[in-house]
C-alpha cells in the first residue's frame, strides 16, 4: 500500500513537473512571438520624416506625426494592429495628416499588443498638447481594442470618436447605440486578413451614422508599411495609392471643411 502511495507520489510530481516546463516553453514561445514585431519599411519611413507637411518624432513613448503648419486641433490616438511598431504607420498617416492638419500619436503597446494596453490612449494624449478634439482608433486589433476601450466609457478622456482601419468593434463594445460619436470604418478590398465582407457583416455593431469605406485593391497590411503580413492577399495598388486613397478618406472625414 506505502509502495503504491509512494508511485502515486512519484506520477503526481513528474506530471507537475513537466506540466510546469511546458507552461514555461509557451510563456518564453510568446514572449519571444510578442516581442518580434512587424518592423517599420525603412523606405516608407524615411520618406514619411522627409515630408516638408509633416513632422515625425518621438515623444513620450509615441509616434507623433504632426502638421508641419496650421495644426487644425484635431487629434487622433491610434493602437497599432498585433505585433506591428508605432513607426510602421508613419507613412500611411503622413498624407492624412497633411491633408487634414490633425495630430496623429501611435503609442508604443505593452508587449505589442492592445490586449495587454487597451487604456493606453489615456495618457498617449499627452504627447500632443494643444489638442481640442480627440479620437481613439487602430488598425486590425488594435481597433478592436479601441473600439472596446471607447465603449467602456472608462478614463477621463472624452473621445469624440473612431477610426478603424480594416477593424471592427465586437458587440459588446456597446457603440451600436451611440449617436454621439464621429465613426469612420476604412475596409481595403484586397485584405486577407479580414475581408471587406466580414467588416460588413459585423456593420451592426457600429453606430447608425458611421462612415465606412473600402478602398478597392488595397489589402491589409497597406494600412502601414512594414511588408507582407502572413495570411494577407496580393494588393491591386501601390503602397503610394494605398496610402494616397486612405489619405482621402481619412482626411476627408477628420476635416469634412
Amino acid at each position: 500500500m506505502a509502495r503504491n502511495r509512494s508511485r502515486g507520489v512519484r506520477a503526481l510530481l513528474w506530471t507537475t513537473a513537466v506540466l510546469t516546463a511546458l507552461l514555461l516553453v509557451a510563456g518564453v514561445a510568446f514572449a519571444v512571438w510578442a516581442l518580434t514585431p512587424y518592423r517599420a519599411e525603412p523606405g516608407p519611413l524615411l520618406r514619411a520624416e522627409e515630408d516638408p507637411a509633416v513632422v515625425v518624432e518621438r515623444r513620450d513613448g509615441s509616434v507623433v506625426i504632426a502638421p508641419a503648419e496650421d495644426p487644425s486641433g484635431v487629434g487622433v490616438v491610434f493602437y497599432p494592429g498585433a505585433r506591428v511598431e508605432a513607426e510602421a504607420y508613419a507613412a500611411a498617416w503622413a498624407p492624412v495628416v497633411a491633408r487634414s492638419g490633425a495630430t496623429v500619436v501611435v503609442p508604443d503597446l505593452r508587449l505589442n499588443l492592445a490586449l495587454f494596453d487597451p487604456a493606453r490612449g489615456e495618457s498617449a494624449v499627452e504627447a500632443a498638447p494643444g489638442i481640442s478634439e480627440w479620437y481613439l482608433g487602430g488598425h486590425s486589433m488594435g481597433g478592436a481594442f479601441a473600439a472596446q476601450y471607447l465603449g467602456s466609457g472608462d478614463g477621463d478622456v472624452e473621445w469624440a470618436g473612431l477610426v478603424l482601419w480594416a477593424s471592427y468593434p465586437t458587440e459588446s463594445s456597446g457603440l451600436a447605440e451611440r449617436d454621439d460619436l464621429g465613426v469612420l470604418s476604412v475596409a481595403g478590398g484586397n485584405d486577407g486578413v479580414l475581408t471587406a465582407d466580414e467588416m460588413a457583416e459585423r456593420a451592426p455593431y457600429l453606430p447608425e451614422n458611421a462612415v465606412t469605406e473600402v478602398i478597392e485593391g488595397m489589402n491589409h497590411a497597406q494600412f502601414g508599411a512594414y511588408g507582407e503580413q502572413s495570411g494577407d492577399s496580393a494588393p491591386e495598388l501601390t503602397d503610394e495609392e494605398a496610402h494616397e486613397a486612405l489619405a482621402e478618406v481619412t482626411g476627408d472625414f477628420l476635416d469634412p471643411s
